[in-house]
């Protein structure tokens, strides 16, 4: 998997992911595997149990499958997953 502003077209579930930064404090550390993906949320199965994160307000840090750790604003990935194909993502680098 390449890393790059191309990330947030790929398919994040079976990815571990963490929350590392939210304005709720409740998600702040919630982390494990990505088993849904909707519009608006992320379903995280962690130990035994799922868990829903909401996109938005949340900063996300996904190990892909070479081990790289990537850190991605959730606001860039909300939408239906099918959608972020077509989004132009505008460079702010």
């Amino acid at each position: 998997m390449r890393v790059g502003p191309d990330i947030i077209r790929d398919e994040f579930i079976g990815l571990h992911v963490r929350v590392v930064r939210s304005t709720h404090p409740g998600y702040v550390g919630i982390e494990g595997t990505v088993v849904d993906e909707t519009c608006n949320m992320f379903v995280i199965r962690q130990g035994g149990r799922k868990k829903m994160v909401p996109k938005a307000v949340c900063v996300f840090h996904f190990t892909l499958p070479d081990g790289t750790v990537v850190e991605i604003e959730g606001r860039l990935l909300v939408g239906r997953p099918e959608d972020r194909l077509k989004k132009r993502l505008r460079r702010l680098w």
